[in-house]
C-alpha cells in the first residue's frame, strides 16, 4: 500500500481514534467502552504530551490504523523506554502491512532520539497472529511477563 501516508495525529483525528478504540476493545475483549469516557482519554494525551503520542497511516482521507506510545523512564539506560499501545488496523486493511508501516515510522523517530533507548509492548498470549507481525517485524518476547492489577 505505496499511498499510505504515516504521521503524527492531531486533534482533528480524535474522533477517529475513538471510533478505533471502541471497536479494539470489543474485537479484542468483547468489551463495550463508554464513549465519552473514551473520548476524554483519547483528548487527554492531545491535552498533555507527557501522557503519549498518537501516530496514524492514512489512505487518501481516510485513517486506516492508529497507535498510540507511552513513556517509562529506565535508569538502568538513561533514557525512555516507547510503550506502543492501542493498535488499530481497519479490518479491510489488514494484512496488507500497514501495521508494520506505522510500526517503521514509529521506530524511525525512536532511532533519531537519543533519549529513546528502546520500543516494547504487550500483547495477549492467546493473540498469536499479532505475535507472529511482532516477531517478523524484528521484536522479541523472550525477555519479560507481564503482570498486572487493574482497577
Amino acid at each position: 500500500m505505496a499511498d499510505i501516508l504515516y504521521r503524527d495525529a492531531n486533534r482533528r483525528d480524535a474522533l477517529d481514534i475513538v471510533d478505533f478504540q471502541i471497536a479494539m476493545a470489543k474485537e479484542t475483549e468483547n468489551m463495550t467502552l463508554n464513549r465519552h469516557v473514551c473520548t476524554r482519554g483519547v483528548e487527554a494525551v492531545f491535552e498533555d504530551r507527557n501522557l503519549g503520542r498518537y501516530f496514524v497511516a492514512e489512505s487518501g482521507p481516510d485513517l486506516i490504523a492508529s497507535l498510540m506510545i507511552t513513556f517509562e523512564w529506565s535508569d538502568w539506560r538513561n533514557g525512555m523506554v516507547w510503550w506502543i499501545q492501542s493498535v488499530y488496523v481497519r479490518p479491510e486493511d489488514r494484512r496488507k502491512g500497514v501495521y508494520a508501516g506505522l510500526y517503521e515510522h514509529v521506530k524511525r523517530i525512536a532511532e533519531s532520539n537519543e533519549s529513546v533507548k528502546g520500543i516494547r509492548l504487550y500483547v495477549d498470549r492467546t493473540n498469536t497472529a499479532a505475535q507472529d507481525v511482532y516477531r517478523r517485524l524484528g521484536m522479541n518476547g523472550d525477555h519479560y511477563m507481564t503482570f498486572e492489577w487493574m482497577k
